[in-house]
């Protein structure tokens, strides 16, 4: 029985993966805006960097584990402000595996209602296929072998050219962005008859600092939508902030999974955060929800280190 979901679960991400190409999700978006926003590069006048390790559906053989490296910062580029950086993912899902590399830079305009940036970002996407297909054994039914040409044999790796665009408005207590991954939809061919293609993705996010009674507390909603015009989702979460270095909350993932999110910075801008998906759609019933953690750094430009840290990671 176990074979038969496993081979029934990589079948359908096949199906999802010849349609296009689903991007990871993450829970921890209000930390990772970079990732799907090229606009959010130098927002925060500061150097950042950031490694996030995520694990879907723990218990689930072949389910998607994804690791992030991404760093940005504010620079001038003759003598306008800007922002640059770099985002390296690597997605495993199954019997595939994808790793992408891109360059980001940020062009900044300020506006009356905020810092507007419009980002690009450009660079390489790996997609690599170990076709080592094997068929359940099912007791009196003769179950023919994969003979499909659109189904590459072995293991096989094709890399494309990707580009993504996007634009993030940042005030002094909310922030709202609007971008779009693999703009070009490049076509990724293997050898024989197996092809496929980066869907775009578009996303929209906003989020906003709320004081509360107590000047020690602010609360954090947030949200993230994305679609990809064949389906969608969103991403509804909000933390409750404590002087600036502990924060706590929930993030609800529409018909898929209640999250609970913590964290703490703990000296002078080194900042860790978890998070546990409870996961809610059927696939729950056969795993164990997902986890994901990371490490974050972040240093202001051109400021004294022996001050006391004012967190700016969350806008």
């Amino acid at each position: 029985m176990k074979k038969s979901i496993s081979f029934l679960f990589f079948i359908f991400i096949f199906n999802l993966a010849v349609v296009g190409q689903q991007d990871p999700q993450f829970t921890n978006n209000a930390f990772y805006k970079l990732g799907v926003n090229p606009g959010f590069a130098g927002s925060e006048n500061a150097v950042n960097g950031l490694i996030l390790n995520r694990y879907q559906w723990v218990g689930f053989e072949g389910a998607p584990k994804t690791l992030v490296f991404c760093a940005e910062g504010a620079v001038d580029v003759f003598g306008q402000p800007s922002g640059i950086g770099l985002n390296v993912v690597s997605d495993e899902l199954g019997f595939e595996k994808n790793t992408w590399v891109n360059l980001i830079y940020s062009y900044k305009s300020q506006l009356n209602m905020g810092t507007l940036g419009i980002g690009i970002s450009g660079g390489f996407y790996n997609k690599s296929i170990s076709g080592d297909w094997y068929v359940p054994e099912f007791e009196g039914i003769y179950v023919q072998p994969n003979s499909d040409p659109g189904i590459p044999q072995g293991e096989i790796s094709q890399m494309a050219f990707d580009i993504g665009f996007g634009l993030y408005l940042k005030a002094n207590n909310y922030f709202a962005g609007a971008s779009v991954t693999h703009l070009n939809q490049a076509s990724i061919l293997f050898d024989g008859e197996a092809s496929t293609y980066l869907t775009r993705h578009y996303h929209l996010s906003g989020g906003y600092n709320i004081k509360l009674p107590d000047p020690l507390f602010e609360l954090r909603p947030y949200f993230l939508f994305k679609t990809d015009m064949a389906s969608w989702q969103i991403d509804l979460s909000a933390t409750v902030v404590y002087n600036e270095r502990f924060w706590g909350g929930l993030n609800y993932r529409y018909q898929d999974a209640v999250s609970l999110l913590m964290g703490a910075e703990l000296f002078n801008g080194l900042v860790f955060g978890y998070s546990f998906d409870i996961t809610t759609s059927a696939i729950g019933r056969y795993g164990y929800g997902s986890h994901e953690i990371f490490v974050g750094y972040s240093f202001e430009l051109e400021k004294n280190r022996t001050r006391k840290y004012k967190s700016i990671r969350f806008l």
